[in-house]
């Protein structure tokens, strides 16, 4: 796929735009001022492969622990401020790597001008971030109803470059752009439609997207569309929930398109039907869960009959076969062995695990 041409913007050592590899961001969800929590989150998350991450900074206490939080932090560190663009230029002065400001909720174009120039001068990014929620109708375009997407898209374009307007103005450019809804057709409009209108990069994602099977459907389906057109630079996974399974659902969307390596095994399974006579879903539950950590990148066929099992374990770096109440083994193409149901799972590991090492993972 070709991605879309954008100008390049660095957050801290992570480069986004241009022909830099997209990357995974979240959000923590501890109290920002919990210092210690929040590092050890940022930690964890960074650990699954996150790459970016930010803060909520709602107060002066947020803002003064986000000091100490860049200072240990492995990661680039952006401020999330609403309202207040005192908060903003305070967290700038802590010395964070990048800031998020929503003009929807922040209208005073003297403090936002105070914010670009104090960003523009420590050479930091900024992201403008439009919400569906927070923007409002004008220069006569109404909104008549929540499903006419294209209006609300369009709105939440003017509402973005306008205010990548006033940032150039005042001589900043390092610029990403995110025009965000909680329903996927407006996400994608707005998307669309600001891809044609601008060279900014974009980070990408549908805001509010609900509790994690919502959001895994909403975001592969919205981050994923955009991605398949070369539209997006960074993502984010919003799920309601700890943050590290978006950082794993993020980093999965990015695998499926074969846009970024894979950072473990990936398990092809098959849905089972009346011709399956192993407990396959038990199987592929037990063997997720033991390849939990493993960082081996393969392909790990788990298949219930001889349709498609053969076939797809054949083409799988380890797999299994399914037949009544066992299974057979395949290595590198070849079966290997035949075994009983209750040994499939040990039989399977022990063949990751000696491909894991052949291979030096």
């Amino acid at each position: 796929m070709q991605r879309r041409k954008t100008r390049l913007v660095k957050v801290g050592s992570v480069a986004i735009g241009a022909d830099s590899p997209i990357s995974v961001q979240s959000m923590t969800k501890t109290h920002t001022e919990d210092v210690p929590s929040t590092v050890r989150q940022i930690e964890e998350l960074a650990a699954l492969g996150c790459e970016i991450i930010r803060c909520a900074a709602p107060n002066r206490r947020s803002v003064a622990a986000l000091a100490e939080i860049q200072k240990r932090s492995t990661l680039p560190l952006v401020a999330d401020v609403h309202f207040d663009y005192h908060l903003a230029l305070l967290a700038i002065e802590a010395g964070v790597d990048g800031i998020r400001i929503n003009p929807g909720n922040m209208r005073d174009p003297h403090g936002l001008r105070e914010v670009f120039r104090s960003a523009a001068q420590r050479g930091i990014k900024v992201r403008i971030g439009v919400n569906s929620g927070s923007v409002q109708p004008r220069e006569g375009l109404q909104v008549k109803a929540p499903h006419e997407a294209e209006d609300l898209a369009e709105l939440m374009v003017r509402e973005a470059l306008a205010c990548c307007e006033l940032a150039e103005s005042e001589g900043c450019g390092a610029l990403v752009l995110s025009m965000k809804a909680s329903d996927v057709p407006t996400t994608i409009s707005a998307y669309r439609l600001a891809a044609k209108r601008c060279d900014y990069p974009f980070h990408v994602g549908i805001t509010a997207a609900g509790p994690p099977e919502e959001s895994l459907l909403k975001s592969a389906v919205g981050i994923g569309a955009l991605l398949a057109e070369g539209i997006g630079d960074t993502i984010r996974v919003s799920m309601t929930g700890p943050p590290h399974a978006e950082v794993r659902a993020a980093r999965r969307i990015l695998e499926s398109l074969n846009l970024r390596e894979a950072r473990g095994p990936e398990i092809i399974s098959c849905p089972t039907c009346g011709r399956c006579t192993i407990d396959l879903q038990a199987l592929v539950k037990e063997i997720s869960e033991r390849l939990n950590g493993c960082t081996a990148r393969l392909k790990v066929a788990i298949m219930g009959c001889v349709v498609n099992g053969p076939g797809e374990a054949f083409h799988a770096d380890v797999g299994i076969a399914g037949g009544k109440d066992f299974g057979y083994i395949f290595r590198e193409g070849k079966m290997v062995a035949k075994k009983p149901a209750c040994q499939l799972v040990d039989a399977l590991m022990a063949e990751i695990e000696s491909l894991a090492r052949s291979r030096g993972g």
